[in-house]
Formats: C-alpha cells, sequence, structure tokens
C-alpha cells in the first residue's frame, strides 16, 4: 500500500486563507462545500475538513498525522502534539490574532481584578480559567457557543473573545481590558507521524513550502542594471536577506543585480536606486522564499 498523510484542513474561517496558502505553496486543494473530504493534487495527502478547535484531538488520537490549527486551540486542549512550524495567518489579516477581555464600554471594569465573582463568557474556557486563576480573581467561566459579543451585559458581565482588528467588539459596544493571550496558526503533527521515517519528511516538506510561501507574501524581488563605476552607490541603497547577487553582463562595464526586499520598502528604495543610477529596475512579486 502506498504512503500516505492524513491532513487536517481547517473548516470554517480559516478554511479559505488556509487553501489559498497551500496553493501559494504549490498544492491546490478542492472543495466543494459538501464533502468534509476535499480532494489535492498530491498522491500522497489525504485531506479531510476538521474544526480548528477539535484539530489537537484528532491529531493526538492519531486519526490524523497532521493538521493546521491555531495555537490557542492547542493551549485549551492540553494535548501533546507537536508543532512543526508557525503560519502566521488569519481569516483578514497575515497577523497574530489576540483573546481579549472585554467589557460593556459603559461599565466600571476597569482591570481583571474588578471582575470578582463575575461571569465570564467564551469558547476558550480552561486558558480563561487558567488566565484569571493567575491573578488570584475568582470568577465563573461559562462556555459560549458563538455570538459572543452580544452577551454582556444581559447575559455575563465580560467576555474573553478573539479579535484580529476589534472593529466586531467596537460595533457591540464593548471595551478591551487585557489580552489573554495572543495565537497563530501552527502545523502540528502527532508524535507517532514524526516518529515514521516517511511521514516525518512529507510533513516537513510541506512545513517548508508553507512557510516559504507566508514568507513570500511581504516581499517583492528587485532586479537592476548598473554600471561597475555605480555599484558601490547601489548596493549601499539596498537592504536584503543576504548579499546581493551581482552578475557580470556582455559589457563589461555593466551587471546585473538581484535581491529581496519588504515590500513596504521598495517604494522608498526604487527612486534611491534611480538616484544611484541604477535602470531597467523590476519589481517582481515572489511565491515562496525559503531561507
Amino acid at each position: 500500500m502506498a504512503n500516505k498523510l492524513r491532513l487536517g484542513i481547517p473548516k470554517g474561517s480559516l478554511q479559505d486563507a488556509t487553501i489559498d496558502l497551500f496553493r501559494r505553496a504549490g498544492w491546490n486543494i478542492y472543495a466543494d462545500g459538501r464533502s468534509y473530504f476535499p480532494s489535492i493534487d498530491d498522491g500522497q495527502i489525504e485531506c479531510m475538513l476538521i474544526r480548528a478547535q477539535e484539530m489537537a484531538r484528532y491529531v493526538d488520537h492519531g486519526a490524523l498525522d497532521a493538521g493546521l490549527t491555531g495555537i490557542d486551540w492547542v493551549v485549551e486542549s492540553g494535548l501533546d502534539v507537536a508543532s512543526v512550524t508557525t503560519l502566521t495567518y488569519a481569516k483578514q489579516s497575515r497577523r497574530k490574532v489576540r483573546w481579549v477581555l472585554a467589557v460593556p464600554e459603559s461599565s466600571e471594569y476597569q482591570r481583571a481584578e474588578d471582575l470578582e465573582g463575575r461571569i465570564i463568557a467564551t469558547e476558550l474556557v480552561e486558558v480563561t480559567k487558567r488566565y484569571f486563576s493567575g491573578k488570584g480573581v475568582d470568577v465563573k467561566v461559562e462556555f459560549s457557543w458563538g455570538a459572543t459579543e452580544v452577551k454582556p451585559p444581559m447575559l455575563a458581565d465580560a467576555i474573553v473573545e478573539v479579535t484580529e482588528t476589534g472593529s466586531s467588539l467596537k460595533a457591540n459596544h464593548l471595551r478591551i481590558v487585557d489580552t489573554v493571550m495572543e495565537s497563530e496558526t501552527h502545523l502540528i503533527a502527532s508524535k507517532s507521524a514524526l516518529a515514521d521515517d516517511w511521514k516525518r519528511e512529507k510533513i516537513e516538506s510541506i512545513a517548508l513550502m508553507l512557510r516559504g510561501a507566508i514568507d513570500a507574501q511581504s516581499q517583492v524581488g528587485l532586479m537592476l542594471n548598473v554600471r561597475q563605476a555605480d555599484l558601490e552607490s547601489v548596493l549601499a541603497v539596498l537592504p536584503a536577506l543576504n548579499s546581493p547577487t551581482v552578475s557580470r553582463l556582455s559589457d563589461p562595464e555593466w551587471v546585473a543585480v538581484n535581491t529581496i526586499v519588504e515590500e513596504r520598502v521598495a517604494r522608498e528604495v526604487i527612486p534611491r536606486l534611480k538616484a544611484a543610477r541604477a535602470t531597467g529596475i523590476v519589481e517582481y512579486p515572489l511565491n515562496k522564499v525559503v531561507l
């Protein structure tokens, strides 16, 4: 029987972003909306859609060899699974998300200690309990099945909820009091899968390519030509992951320079390169950056 890696893809808010990440890493995953077993153009991988909240459980039990989920749900589960790599992406952004303690805007609560004896609603029950216990504050933590933002002040005194931008909390007239934890997506694997040589190599290859796709999102390539006499001044302008690549051209007085820069600084670097007498400057997108 051919080797197969059973891979969990998070169903729900992370699903589309995860499938897009795999596409940029070189794998096409096809989910038709009805099946929990999407197809993938890699005969060595079998995919299954699983809620991020349950991913660690099925990886730990061996039903899945690996999967993608937030580290928040791994911590919440308390299960012993291995984190292979971090992948900072979310539903709307390429930033970490935060689980925050939030209260009604008009309430008198200013810090966690003010909530002694109160009711806290959240999906992240165990982490929230440990947060308040660490502060010596006795509260009642209730599991919330969803729509957590609408519960204060009638159904709960405060909530612990996940946020990327804080806009949903503001829309529901809630004020952030503290950050309980930060989270980002991790590729996790079972200890038994990592003990298998073939599965470990496959998982590490997936991690490498996903990590490369993540790292490429914020960077662009630059290539340009410059006279040898002006090369030093051009190189002085360029920030780079490593030393820029300098190649000879057919005209011995000229060289080509190729490098990678952060996309956000390209708009500042390109005019400075032009001023340093670089020509034929081309900015191009990157699919993957593997360091």
